[in-house]
């Protein structure tokens, strides 16, 4: 049975709805480092591929990323874009806050990017925010915060919305729970692709809240 102690979540595509502001900050990247630019109606084809299809489709080399990261961020910061969170996920993370489970935040985001977010939203209980620029090693850091508690995996869930997110939680033994409303199209964790990450459970309440 399991009694949970903590819910550890994602922030991009799960608890913030940052795509709008990412999408300008990559094409102003791309535009400089002659890759590929997004368009908005792309947005459905680049879920449905892994990322490195979507590296592939947009001329991006994956070696880039940790370098390209706080470029994004500078113009996250620059821009003082007031991040959105998704419908209803401030009135769940204050549902949990008040039943005393803990909250926590792992993510490839800069944490003072997503402090200022929730604190701009009202929400000023997140004490744990874990951030890496490495994007396939949240397990590193889920495991990280485990020791700190002294949690179990049965004290702990994890809610993402991208594979990556699923396949942290297989390395760690969480639960995973799949976020439908965020990055990743649902053919990519529900085993229609050949080595598909499967999420124990999926949730899609927050667009409809």
């Amino acid at each position: 049975m399991y009694m949970t102690k903590c819910v550890i979540f994602d922030f991009d595509g799960t608890i913030s709805d940052s795509i709008q502001i990412f999408i300008k900050a990559y094409n102003l990247l791309a535009e400089k480092e002659g890759y590929n630019q997004v368009a908005l109606e792309d947005l459905e084809d680049l879920k449905k591929m892994s990322i490195p299809e979507r590296c592939r489709h947009l001329n991006f080399p994956m070696r880039s990323i940790p370098f390209a990261a706080p470029k994004l961020y500078r113009f996250v910061r620059e821009s003082k874009a007031d991040l959105p969170l998704f419908p209803g996920i401030k009135q769940m993370l204050d549902e949990l806050n008040s039943r005393g489970i803990q909250v926590a935040i792992i993510s490839s985001n800069a944490s003072d990017i997503i402090e200022h977010c929730l604190k701009s939203n009202g929400v000023d209980y997140v004490h744990d925010i874990l951030s890496s620029k490495y994007i396939f090693s949240k397990d590193k850091m889920i495991k990280k915060l485990l020791k700190q508690y002294n949690y179990g995996p049965s004290d702990v869930f994890y809610v993402g919305d991208e594979q990556r997110d699923i396949d942290a939680c297989n390395k760690t033994g969480l639960r995973a729970v799949w976020a439908s409303w965020g990055y990743d199209h649902e053919s990519l964790i529900s085993g229609e692709t050949t080595k598909a990450a499967v999420p124990d459970d999926i949730v899609d309440f927050a667009l409809k809240a």
